[in-house]
């Protein structure tokens, strides 16, 4: 054995001061355990009052601030939805006012009218009315049928034909135009007075058929009323 490890003088061991300094270490251990415990547990305590606290209201006011955000938007967006939409015109005011009145013109000086000043006895509701009703249609359906040479048939262009062609502008027009009818109604029959006479004088030039001129016309009669009485506006 080593010398230093057996000398008497040191009581057996050859590092005194080393073996107290282990000794002493291994003793305070547990008193450093129990202080480094309680030292987490204070640590783990804040931080929890921290996140109870603080964080809750940090929380608290983003809640409060997305809130406030949908809220904002969900205003905006109301008022938005009930700003009245404004839709263009799809005619210029000035130029439908303008061939309006020409219209009107020329319907009167060359469409059937009233002998009399008196009222129109053909008011809605009154037999009259129905009358010049029936035949105006029962009109337009026999002008088809001639026009497409149903009735009187031939091999060749007759009367019978023509006067189909231009059964619309002769007989339907005319007969709806002698009722009591509606402002927006005789403003449509009006056009229709200028407008059916173009259609059978064009549509020759390109097609020689009165079967194609009378589905013109119409074709124009109910497209002309649909605009004017507003048939294919939505309702509110």
């Amino acid at each position: 054995m080593h010398p230093m490890l057996n000398n008497p003088l040191s009581g057996g061991c050859a590092f005194p001061p080393v073996a107290a300094a282990l000794r002493l270490s291994s003793a305070s251990l547990p008193v450093l355990g129990r202080s480094a415990g309680r030292g987490r547990r204070r640590w783990a305590g804040f931080a929890r009052a921290s996140s109870d606290g603080s964080d809750g209201a940090v929380a608290g006011a983003v809640t409060e601030g997305e809130g406030g955000v949908g809220a904002g938007a969900g205003q905006s967006g109301a008022s938005a939805e009930s700003a009245p939409k404004t839709q263009p015109a799809p005619v210029d005011p000035s130029i439908e006012k303008e061939l309006k009145k020409a219209v009107q013109k020329t319907a009167a000086t060359f469409a059937p009218r009233a002998s009399t000043a008196t009222k129109n006895p053909a008011v809605p509701g009154s037999t009259l009315y129905t009358v010049f009703e029936v035949q105006a249609y029962a009109s337009m359906l026999v002008g088809g049928a001639l026009s497409f040479n149903l009735v009187f048939p031939s091999n060749e262009p007759d009367i019978w034909r023509l006067m189909g062609m231009w059964s619309i502008w002769m007989f339907t027009i005319p007969s709806l135009r002698a009722r009591d009818c509606s402002n927006k109604e005789k403003e449509a029959l009006n056009y229709l007075f200028i407008l059916v006479p173009l259609i059978n004088v064009i549509i020759p030039f390109f097609v020689k058929s009165f079967a194609v001129v009378w589905s013109a016309d119409t074709v124009a009669f109910f497209v002309m009323y649909a605009w004017k009485l507003g048939w294919l506006q939505k309702s509110d």
